[in-house]
């Protein structure tokens, strides 16, 4: 398990502050939408400290066959458009809860019970939320 203090220094050399109208961003709503991801929304982390990315960007599919069309969708977009990697990606084995960490942006993957149990958006009330349905 890393330290925080590698986690807070985990940022690539020459990676720049993230923005909504970045290409990242862009690709990822895009990807999401392609996949049929429901409830997306998007929390801008940019003004909390200690925050580890710039955004995160969560979503709900109703079956473990949909998370995984929708996290390799995601990952192949990007790959594609922004010639981006993840940098690290978990849960693709459970497929309750996919995490795909692009260091500025992180992509939540989530079924419904699950994504209720965590509660990610209450967690990180401070953030700026935005909601991505009509994408």
């Amino acid at each position: 398990m890393e330290t925080l203090s590698v986690l807070a220094n985990r940022k690539k050399p020459g990676s720049s502050k993230l923005t909504r109208n970045s290409k990242v961003y862009k690709s990822v709503l895009k990807a999401l939408a392609q996949k049929k991801a429901e409830n997306i929304i998007s929390l801008d982390l940019r003004k909390i400290p200690e925050a580890v990315a710039d955004f995160f960007i969560i979503c709900e599919a109703t079956s473990t066959t949909q998370i995984k069309a929708i996290a390799d969708n995601v990952q192949e977009v990007l790959r594609v458009d922004c010639d981006e990697n993840p940098y690290r990606h978990e849960g693709s084995q459970s497929l309750h809860w996919v995490l795909i960490d692009y260091v500025n942006i992180v992509i939540h993957v989530m079924q419904p019970e699950t994504r209720k149990f965590y509660k990610l958006e209450e967690l990180w009330s401070d953030a700026a939320l935005t909601e991505h349905n009509e994408v």
